[in-house]
This record gives structure tokens, C-alpha cells and sequence, in this order.
């Protein structure tokens, strides 16, 4: 038997786990409800952590945000820089497997849109930590897209990348309204042909 388990005591947990709890709860709730729906006393509770504990990983609701779009940011980037490893030397394939993931990710249970957007359209100050995060996040995709774009298309790569981040960007407002199914399907199809035609130039 554990010494916790003995005792009655919850586990104690490093401050990585610790950190991960909450941000995993922040998730869940900020994606679910919005930020400004969702108090600090709640995600407490919702955390099953004491309050002082919760406050010293993040001195503040804005640091929580903040942080929780932070992870989410590193977690895509991650996920894209796999898909571009698989594909290596194959930039159209790679560009392709992205929009895959971005369309599984619109038709996804409990789709709500961007995280990105709802969490940043909460707030009017272009400094706010969830306008920073949102706007670094937007320019990494991009980035994302205009490099791979540049290797695919040569001198059109800016263009094309830059074609391929507004319709990604069209395609997750839309879904939010008319689903994955409406003009979503059409934007990312769009994006596909501007890849495919780069691979083949007439």
C-alpha cells in the first residue's frame, strides 16, 4: 500500500503533472465554454487541486490563457512537423497531408471552431496574452505553409502559402456554422487543386 494510500491522501504530483492537470482542464472548459464563461473558482474545483496550487503555476487567468494556447500551439506545430518528416523531400504530399488532418480535425465530436479565434475574439486589446498567442499561432501557420509552398511553387510560394492559410482559415469558420460539409469541403478542395496544380505546372 502506498504511503498516500495509507494516509488517505491524494498522490502527490510533480509540478509537470501539475501543470498538465490544469492546462488539460483549461482546455476542456475554455474550448467547451468560452473563456470569460469559465472562472478561475470553477477550474479549480473542475482540477481537483487546491487553489494556492492552481495560483502558483499561473499567477493569473490572462497567464492561464495564455499558457493553454501556448501548449496548443507547440502541440500542432509537433503534430505538422511529423507529417513533414513522413513527406520528406515530397513538399506537395506534406501540404496534402495537413489539409487531411485539418479536415479530420473539423469533423472531430465537439468540433467549435478555432480555438485560437474563440479564445481571442473575447478580448479588444490587441496585447492581451490570447491576441498574442493567436496572432504567433497564425503566423507559424503560415510560415508553415509558405515555406513548403516556396519548395513546391518557387517564386509563387508566398502567394500560394498565403492562399492556403486564408482558406484553412475560411474553412474553420465555416464548419462552425454549416459544417465540414458546406463551403469548408469546397475551401480545403480548393486548396488541394492550388497544390496540385503547383506539382503539375501547365
Amino acid at each position: 500500500m502506498s504511503a498516500a494510500a495509507a494516509t488517505g491522501r491524494a498522490p502527490r504530483h510533480s509540478r509537470q503533472e501539475r501543470e498538465t492537470i490544469v492546462l488539460d482542464t483549461a482546455a476542456r472548459l475554455f474550448y467547451a465554454r468560452g473563456v470569460h464563461e469559465v472562472g478561475m473558482d470553477e477550474l479549480v474545483r473542475a482540477a481537483g487541486l487546491g487553489k494556492a496550487t492552481v495560483y502558483r503555476l499561473y499567477p493569473s487567468k490572462d497567464a492561464l490563457v495564455a499558457a493553454y494556447l501556448h501548449r496548443l500551439a507547440a502541440t500542432i506545430a509537433a503534430a505538422i512537423g511529423r507529417q513533414i518528416a513522413e513527406h520528406d523531400g515530397d513538399p506537395a504530399a506534406a501540404l496534402l497531408a495537413i489539409l487531411d488532418a485539418i479536415e479530420a480535425d473539423l469533423r472531430r465530436p465537439g468540433f467549435r471552431g478555432c480555438p485560437f479565434n474563440n479564445a481571442s475574439i473575447e478580448f479588444d486589446d490587441r496585447r492581451h496574452p490570447a491576441r498574442v498567442e493567436a496572432r504567433a499561432y497564425r503566423e507559424q501557420l503560415h510560415g508553415v505553409f509558405t515555406e513548403l509552398a516556396a519548395r513546391l511553387a518557387d517564386e509563387d510560394g508566398q502567394a500560394l502559402g498565403s492562399q492556403l492559410a486564408v482558406l484553412v482559415d475560411g474553412a474553420y469558420t465555416s464548419a462552425v456554422h454549416l459544417g465540414p460539409d458546406g463551403p469548408a469541403a469546397t475551401g480545403l478542395g480548393l486548396a488541394r487543386h492550388l497544390i496540385q496544380q503547383a506539382r503539375t505546372p501547365t
